[in-house]
């Protein structure tokens, strides 16, 4: 089938501009940047989430390896008990003063009771278990104090036992078999990940070739090459389509190479389509606004300057509905690309209204698509 000329001729033009891309070694160092970026952030909030979630650290047994120090006469105390229910290792020392030397060392806290029978407790608040070991000790302190109170009232170990663990909860799982495949079961790791680093990674592509497309014409410019360009016998959208399709491109396969790397790294992505869809129309305006501003600058580092401007002001206005928790301004949000996407990774079921959603970000691209033909076009009747 013989393929249109016009077709042929953009062809050409995004040819020369795959070419221009793929010889820039810093684009290509970008591309591998990023998979450590991913792999650190994805690292980071496992960490994290494991580090503030009791319940994790006892399913792996970490909790075992925090050690926490008594005197010797709270041997064989409820309190003791109650503290290795928490799953810490308890040890012993002939006083208090003495366990306090280790504090910061060997042991992340000491525990003591004052002449009045309250808990006392010292914690080495650099470590990085700190606040789980402060929530498990407070939740002993608790049971302790309540133990105390009830047995000071006058009730056998019979009643308070019974007071104190009324119901014997027991969670049965169903469906395991339809088990989301996550790489960690906790609410801080599922919000982290979804609301801000999912998002994050899929348009960091954009975000970085913002800065690589501004060479696409400023660098004409500055090589002297520019004017060649104006000269060919191509129409302005043409030009600007020819030089939007490479770069374009090469952030979708990234994204989408992203999207395999999360499901690898066991944080599945939903509804990759339509996600690639969403990509689609917001790279299409960051590489237009990168267009547009190499075109209304004379260098280079210019370009670069005024794209880090913008990309700032995006992130803001992309990410900052992420963390804002609002009756008032959710409906609006609902329009933010970024809510979207996380809307739309998170579960397979689609919402009938995600059309309309995407609405505003298909306009916007295509008005920014206008103004930078325009530009162009002026700029093409100044010079020629």
């Amino acid at each position: 089938m013989k393929i249109p000329t016009t077709i042929r001729k953009i062809l050409a033009l995004a040819r020369k501009e795959s070419r221009d891309i793929l010889q820039n070694r810093i684009y290509i160092l970008v591309v591998l940047v990023q998979v450590f970026i991913i792999m650190g952030a994805v690292g980071l909030v496992a960490v994290a989430s494991v580090a503030s979630d009791p319940a994790l650290l006892d399913e792996i047994g970490v909790t075992s390896a925090i050690n926490i120090g008594l005197p010797q006469s709270l041997n064989g105390s409820s309190l003791s008990q109650y503290l290795e229910e928490q799953k810490l290792t308890l040890n012993y020392y002939n006083s208090t003063d003495q366990a306090k030397t280790e504090l910061g060392e060997k042991l992340v806290a000491v525990v003591d009771l004052s002449p009045t029978g309250d808990v006392l407790l010292n914690v080495d608040t650099s470590n990085v278990f700190y606040s789980v070991v402060s929530t498990k000790i407070n939740e002993a302190a608790d049971k302790y104090n309540n133990n105390k109170s009830l047995k000071d009232a006058g009730l056998n170990e019979t009643q308070v036992n019974t007071i104190l663990n009324p119901v014997n909860f027991e969670i049965v799982k169903v469906n395991q078999d339809k088990q989301v495949p996550l790489a960690l079961d906790s609410p801080y790791f599922v919000e982290v990940i979804y609301g801000f680093i999912v998002p994050f990674i899929l348009l960091l592509p954009f975000f970085l070739a913002s800065n690589i497309v501004t060479d696409s014409v400023v660098g004409e410019k500055e090589r002297k090459t520019f004017e060649v360009l104006l000269m060919t016998p191509l129409s302005s959208y043409m030009v600007i389509i020819g030089k939007i399709i490479p770069i374009l491109l090469f952030s979708l396969i990234q994204s989408l190479a992203w999207i395999l790397v999360l499901n690898l790294l066991r944080v599945p992505i939903y509804n990759p389509v339509l996600l690639i869809v969403v990509l689609f129309f917001m790279g299409l305006a960051f590489i237009g606004v990168g267009i547009l501003i190499s075109m209304l600058v004379d260098s280079t580092k210019e370009a670069n300057s005024a794209i880090t401007l913008v990309l700032v002001f995006a992130t803001f206005i992309l990410f900052i509905p992420l963390f804002v928790k609002s009756e008032i301004f959710q409906g609006g949000f609902n329009f933010i690309p970024t809510v979207l996407m996380v809307k739309l990774a998170v579960s397979p079921r689609i919402q009938p209204e995600i059309m309309l959603y995407l609405l505003p970000t298909l306009i916007l691209s295509f008005l920014i698509f206008v103004g930078t033909v325009r530009s162009f076009r002026h700029e093409r009747a100044i010079r020629l």
